[in-house]
């Protein structure tokens, strides 16, 4: 049987990233974002991993989802600032930054 206690430590061993990171949510309104093509989507993957390269191991690209008129991002850094820099060199909107406080998933019911 798993008390409170046991299951807050097993929450807090996967509600972050490494030590120094944080990992965000980014909303980019870009309209017309499910309807990009797969060329369009991989120039667009290229354009933020050259800036991810610049800028250094600190900020990582988890993964994206593209519904609607946005793209969601995940992203591990050590603070919004780093967000807000690759947005601006890379020239992608980032109009809404969340931190993650805590992730679940179908294995957290048990």
């Amino acid at each position: 049987m798993r008390t409170p206690l046991l299951l807050a430590a097993m929450i807090a061993c996967i509600a972050l990233p490494a030590a120094a990171q944080q990992r965000f949510t980014i909303e980019r309104d870009i309209p017309g974002a499910a309807r990009m093509t797969p060329d369009q989507l991989r120039d667009a993957a290229q354009k933020s991993n050259r800036v991810l390269r610049d800028l250094g191991p600190e900020i990582q690209w988890v993964q994206s989802y593209v519904a609607g008129d946005k793209i969601y991002c995940v992203y591990n850094a050590p603070n919004e600032a780093w967000i807000r820099q690759h947005a601006e060199k890379s020239g992608f909107p980032a109009n809404r930054i969340t931190p993650v406080a805590v992730v679940i998933d179908p294995t957290t019911a048990r």
